[in-house]
């Protein structure tokens, strides 16, 4: 059996072990990216929580979700605060509740690993990784979803990337969790002189590591070596004045400003909501937009739409991004629609209640599920408008109806925090998963242009109202992942818990 090096520790010594090793996690992405964290988190919550009862699991599962989200999430105080009019005391217990009801979904797993794998060691060894990759995955529809702080998303910089455009964030995730859970086994096992088995399963586990570098030299898809030129502008316009008419001239003048020395260029990008009127009181400034642009150019930006709807018996309206241009077309509207943000659940109860409950915008309807592309000429750009980049089975299926990435956003939402950091690494997680050049296109920060390799070539600094000029390539094929989505790694996990649960391991330790 193998031993516990916490077993004998206080109950609040295991409970602030647990706090630590779920706050390591945010550390392993943006800024700090110190990937390598992963598998010591892991390592440390089994060895507090192995041996434990169901009953103690939940509290374990909530005490790393508390960790994990307290220190991941932080920015939801600025956007509740200091951008939904309300008061101090009530944004934090807002966030309070917000981060609490997120750890629970980790309390309810761990209770459910284990129930599943009852008193044995080596089955919740097995057990672990799985349980932790199928609770990603349902935290990431739950609800409308919550795709934050996946433990694979660090690998866009670690040397496990390769895995990426094969399994996906989910698949990472599973090789860093399985990391965590073979570290505490080749422990005990050295321990007990073990040394085959401990051998064996050392030697399995640095054979995934060092596949991923290789994995990383394969071109899964195929770049197109003619390059597109492109501009996209930072605007910096403050939140507070972003749906004030008042400053509704100001904001395109700068913009127009901002672009004046590229209408000849071949995308040219504006960020979410750049014209933050809808489409009918827009026409004036569209039409002079197409007069000024180029004959082979096309400005895309975010715009608020609207459109009848037979089923309402009324108006719905869209968080949307447009194609202007002799060559460009299309208009694509947001489909994961942010919570409170843009629409309010049970609206007709908190309507009303507090600022933050009523933001301005906050009446957006999700588009249809299935959207063509926007065109540029030959190329043809996928969108994802801010939040919707977060998620990578839907960004993967988008792709393959595109040779070309386009993400909006305004994260002036988050302020000066870690979040548009977040924001960021997830969207170079999806360029790497479908080998697509991406161009990110943010108010305030973080605008960039990523490879299909998940990297950065070019980025405005945050808070700066500057342009980033460059090229950009086409991307032709599709990576394993965006043919099978998360769906190989989930048979997977669910073929571990009920076959290992049932079949493989005896009941006795």
């Amino acid at each position: 059996m193998l031993s516990n090096p916490l077993a004998r520790a206080p109950r609040w010594a295991g409970a602030l072990v647990l706090l630590v090793a779920g706050a390591l996690q945010t550390l392993t992405l943006s800024p700090w990216q110190w990937w390598w964290l992963g598998p010591v988190s892991i390592a440390l919550i089994i060895a507090v929580t192995l041996f434990q009862s169901p009953r103690q699991l939940f509290v374990s599962g909530w005490l790393t979700g508390l960790g994990l989200f307290a220190s991941g999430v932080t920015w939801i105080y600025i956007s509740i605060s200091e951008h939904g009019n309300t008061s101090i005391p009530v944004a934090v217990v807002l966030m309070a509740l917000f981060v609490a009801g997120l750890g629970l979904v980790h309390g309810i797993a761990f209770w459910c690993w284990g129930k599943l794998a009852k008193e044995s060691t080596v089955r919740r060894l097995i057990l672990f990784p799985a349980v932790w990759v199928l609770t990603d995955w349902i935290r990431g529809w739950l609800l409308t979803g919550f795709p934050w702080l996946y433990l694979g998303t660090a690998h866009v910089d670690g040397p496990l990337a390769g895995w990426a455009p094969l399994a996906g964030v989910h698949g990472v995730t599973l090789i860093v969790t399985g990391t965590g859970a073979a570290l505490y086994a080749i422990y005990g096992l050295a321990r007990s002189r073990r040394n085959t088995a401990t051998g064996i399963l050392a030697a399995c586990t640095l054979a995934l590591w060092l596949a991923g570098p290789a994995l990383n030299r394969v071109p899964w898809t195929q770049v197109s070596d003619e390059p597109l030129t492109f501009a996209t502008m930072q605007g910096n316009i403050p939140q507070q004045i972003k749906w004030d008419p008042d400053f509704l001239r100001d904001q395109l003048v700068v913009y127009l400003g901002l672009t004046e020395e590229d209408w000849g260029r071949d995308i040219i990008l504006w960020p979410e909501t750049a014209i933050p009127i809808t489409q009918d009181e827009a026409g004036p400034i569209i039409e002079h937009i197409r007069s000024k642009l180029g004959d082979d150019s096309v400005l895309i930006s975010g715009i608020p739409w609207y459109t009848y709807s037979a089923d309402r018996e009324g108006y719905t309206y869209h968080n949307s991004i447009l194609a202007i241009g002799d060559r460009g077309d299309g208009v694509y509207h947001k489909q994961k629609l942010v919570p409170f943000g843009e629409y309010v659940p049970l609206e007709q109860w908190l309507r009303g209640i507090i600022g933050f409950f009523d933001l301005p915008m906050s009446s957006f309807s999700p588009g249809p599920k299935y959207q063509e592309p926007l065109a540029a000429g030959e190329a043809r750009l996928m969108p994802a408008i801010c939040y919707e980049v977060a998620y990578p089975d839907f960004v993967a299926m988008n792709a393959r109806r595109g040779n070309l990435l386009v993400t909006i956003s305004n994260d002036g939402w988050f302020g000066d925090s870690i979040g548009p950091h977040q924001h960021l690494q997830m969207a170079r997680m999806r360029a790497l998963e479908t080998s697509r050049y991406m161009l990110r296109g943010t108010n305030n920060g973080v605008t960039a242009v990523i490879d299909e390799k998940g990297q950065v070539s070019g980025r405005i600094p945050q808070f700066e109202r500057e342009l980033l000029r460059g090229e950009l390539h086409t991307a032709s094929g599709n990576t394993p992942f965006m043919l099978t989505g998360s769906w190989p790694v989930l048979t997977l996990v669910a073929i571990l818990i009920v076959f290992v649960r049932e079949r493989v391991i005896p009941k006795n330790r």
